[in-house]
């Protein structure tokens, strides 16, 4: 019988909490089964609406990090709500230093159809910090972010992946918590009651208790591997 190697994941995230909203099932599930998980999240996310002293968000990215099993968190410092003052070139440079650096097998980055501008500017710096090139990245996925994706139009966010989180929803959720300042009172899509609805919303259309989706951007199958 043969073992499954771990695999090296990067999350690549536009503010703090959307790692989690995103895709934090199923970071959780990479973390439980052994891989590598890294995320990078790219805008400080606090000083435009809490002013210069912010709320502490650093402690707070990395209180949920350990809450998933992430192995590395890098904040990159880009001005938050303002990655449209900067050339998409210094957003695509550390982009592509990390990837170059950590080799990942598996990517997960925000859906460049979100309503959120910073989000729609980070996907486009991933697509190509995550070419094609002399190291192949197996999978590249967007992700759903309560309370950005929803509210885009037109609504692109078509999925073609579930994620079983069952055994781990409680767990993202638990991570979420960890982002005092960015929790909201039910029904608002990032309350926690509501992203325990979302999740099982999203399994109920494939007959899980609970998934994360995602929308394939790349996937490629290297030779000798059995189609999945």
């Amino acid at each position: 019988m043969s073992t499954r190697s771990p695999s090296r994941v990067l999350v690549i995230a536009a503010h703090p909490d959307d790692e989690v909203l995103g895709c934090g099932g199923t970071v959780a599930l990479h973390a439980r089964a052994g891989d590598e998980v890294h995320t990078a999240i790219a805008c400080e996310g606090e000083s435009l609406r809490y002013g210069p002293g912010g709320v502490g968000q650093p402690e707070h990215i990395c209180r949920a990090a350990r809450t998933l099993g992430v192995h590395d968190v890098r904040m990159l410092g880009f001005p938050d709500q303002r990655l449209d003052t900067m050339t998409l070139t210094d957003v695509i440079a550390p982009l592509t230093s990390l990837v170059r650096e950590l080799h990942p097998d598996v990517v997960y980055c925000q859906h460049g159809g979100d309503v959120n501008r910073d989000h729609e500017l980070l996907f486009k710096a991933a697509l190509v910090a995550t070419r094609p090139s002399e190291h192949c990245i197996g999978a590249v996925y967007a992700f759903d972010t309560a309370s950005s994706t929803e509210w885009a139009y037109p609504r692109s966010f078509v999925p073609d992946t579930w994620v079983d989180i069952s055994e781990t929803l409680e767990t993202k959720i638990a991570a979420m918590a960890c982002y005092e300042s960015e929790v909201r009172p039910y029904p608002h899509p990032r309350s926690l009651d509501a992203l325990r609805n979302r999740a099982r919303a999203w399994g109920n259309q494939t007959c899980l208790e609970a998934a994360e989706v995602f929308l394939t951007v790349r996937r490629t199958r290297r030779h000798g591997e059995t189609p999945a």
